[in-house]
């Protein structure tokens, strides 16, 4: 018999002993997190968990966990992985579960060859490679849930630092704030675009006044997201040329010639009221409205 199927016949015969101690390690370990998860739910992944991986022994063997019918077991570590890096777990205490299945595998394997030195070191070994790769994968799946959610928080404020704002019919705009690079530039053209197809805007002003600074790069995308904002049948403005902005736009060589610029959002607005054929009428103030009831009423 080779000293690889000794632990999974070793799994499948003491599976209900091996499931209450590995539980009971569980539970009394540092790493613990009971205020992110229930007993209830530590039980039953435990459960599910082992009882796979006895299926899985069985089958092919603990040499390698790579195989088809391993494919449950990555299953279940992938989904226990992704569970507990949403709830806050770290990557070791995730890693922990697999990990702590040592100890009672340990315990039962030196009761059962606790006569022969030899098979007893063999089989340690063994059971040590193949519970190091079970939590090697499960530390795997976590950091790529992880890099998973942090991708969609990132996705979610740059949407966010993008809103596109109605000032009037007919004219939108985009006050950026921050650094403009590639990622951000085509979620600016597409946050952009949609609300130009909503509101069905003829004049959309892009205002720069919260970025920092204007390099060659910035200057390409801007003029990207200009020519993206005409093939929809808009107008451009872009707002916020600062005096520095506009000299080092200059030193670039930077050609802006086609594309209206102004120094503030309120110049580019007045710009875009007048192409709109709109205009602002400033009411009368208050003060002589009281004054013109007074005479009035005398």
């Amino acid at each position: 018999m080779k000293s690889a199927s000794r632990v999974a016949g070793l799994i499948k015969h003491h599976e209900k002993d091996l499931l209450g101690d590995w539980i009971k390690e569980q539970l009394g370990a540092a790493s613990m997190r009971g205020d992110l998860l229930k007993e209830a739910d530590l039980r039953e992944q435990s459960r599910a968990f082992l009882s796979a991986v006895q299926e899985a022994s069985q089958k092919g063997g603990i040499d390698s966990i790579d195989g088809p019918a391993w494919e449950n077991v990555r299953q279940i570590l992938a989904e226990l992985s992704k569970s507990r890096a949403l709830a806050g777990f770290s990557p070791a205490e995730t890693a922990m579960f697999v990990f702590s299945l040592k100890q009672p595998l340990f315990a039962r394997l030196s009761k059962d060859l606790k006569g022969d030195a030899e098979a007893l070191g063999d089989e340690l070994w063994n059971a040590t490679v193949f519970i190091d790769k079970l939590g090697l994968y499960t530390t795997e799946m976590h950091q790529k849930s992880r890099e998973s959610v942090i991708e969609r928080q990132q996705t979610e404020l740059l949407e966010l630092s993008t809103p596109v704002v109605e000032l009037w019919d007919d004219i939108v705009a985009l006050p950026l704030v921050g650094t403009l690079d590639s990622n951000r530039t085509q979620i600016v053209m597409e946050t952009l675009l949609q609300k130009i197809v909503q509101t069905g805007a003829s004049i959309a002003i892009i205002d720069i006044t919260g970025v920092p600074t204007v390099d060659t790069l910035v200057a390409q995308h801007l003029l990207k997201t200009v020519a993206a904002t005409r093939l929809m049948g808009a107008d451009c403005i872009i707002s916020g040329i600062r005096p520095q902005i506009a000299q080092t736009i200059v030193h670039l060589g930077v050609n802006l010639g086609e594309v209206t610029t102004k120094a503030t959002l309120a110049d580019a607005f007045q710009v875009a009221l007048k192409r709109a054929g709109a205009k602002i009428m400033k009411g009368v103030p208050a003060q002589e409205k009281a004054g013109d009831g007074d005479a009035e009423r005398a």
